[in-house]
């Protein structure tokens, strides 16, 4: 069972995910004119709703779309992950195949009539890659910021300073200004990006089904990731493209928001039907 229902001024969708009942914030964004494009904004492993900024709505305004940004549970004023809980390297095949459709369906939109356009960062874009390879009629498009299809040494040896960082510097108490249970944000993602188990994850198998169009992005400084993923992704989906980005790490977003911007409405405009 689903449903939207509303608290104290903030939306949130009610819905189940691994036989409980969360609760996800989300906010809308940009025109209300139900003919724009849909585009809905998938955050990253330490993202939520509010991690974006005002990104979403610079976006959604450049380009007169419509937008839907969600906190994941366990993120931003979604509900939390419960204490002692573990993800599984499944985590975010979970999100992609069960929470995303439940979500979508809970806060009115129908795929079937209205795909949307899936924006996700990190994380996010990887849940938007195993969405569409499940779906492959659910979703109009998808723009990408450093996505991940497979686990690099990189990408451990940054998470495990990341871990450091987060005992030893003001990395908790940043993160806590967009979180309301910020150890549940920070422990979900950096204890299964450093299980053992999860050096083995890896989506390559399933991008031969992404029937869309695909913009990726990535930038040339990402401490997440290289250039591999997404020449790798370019190379497996057929109606791929890819923009590298000087002056650019982990977040295209926010190092390099005007290109964003820019290669989006070009991409989604040559690429609407």
């Amino acid at each position: 069972m689903s449903a939207a229902v509303s608290d104290a001024g903030v939306r949130f969708a009610a819905l189940s995910q691994g036989g409980r009942e969360v609760r996800l914030e989300y906010r809308r964004v940009g025109t209300a004119e139900p003919s724009a494009p849909l585009l809905v904004f998938l955050h990253e492993g330490l993202g939520s709703a509010s991690m974006w900024k005002d990104f979403p709505a610079r976006l959604c305004e450049a380009g007169g779309y419509r937008g839907l940004v969600y906190s994941r549970a366990g993120y931003g004023r979604s509900t939390p992950r419960p204490h002692g809980e573990r993800w599984t390297p499944e985590y975010m095949h979970q999100q992609a195949r069960e929470v995303l459709p439940r979500f979508l369906a809970a806060v009115g939109v129908d795929v079937a009539i209205d795909p949307p356009w899936l924006f996700g960062h990190s994380d996010g874009a990887s849940i938007a890659l195993i969405h569409a390879a499940t779906y492959p009629d659910a979703a109009a498009g998808l723009v990408l910021l450093a996505p991940h299809i497979f686990v690099e040494d990189l990408s451990v040896h940054s998470i495990e300073q990341a871990k450091y960082a987060y005992a030893d510097t003001d990395l908790r108490h940043r993160l806590a200004r967009h979180h309301e249970d910020v150890d549940s944000a920070f422990w979900g993602w950096n204890d299964i990006w450093l299980d053992p188990a999860f050096r083995r994850w890896n989506i390559e198998a399933l991008l031969a089904s992404v029937r869309v169009p695909v913009l990726a992005i990535q930038g040339h400084n990402d401490e997440y990731g290289t250039m591999a993923q997404v020449d790798d992704l370019a190379a497996a989906v057929a109606q791929a493209e890819v923009l590298k980005l000087d002056d650019c790490a982990h977040s295209p977003q926010r190092d390099q928001p005007e290109a964003v911007v820019r290669a989006t409405i070009d991409f989604i405009s040559r690429h609407r039907q």
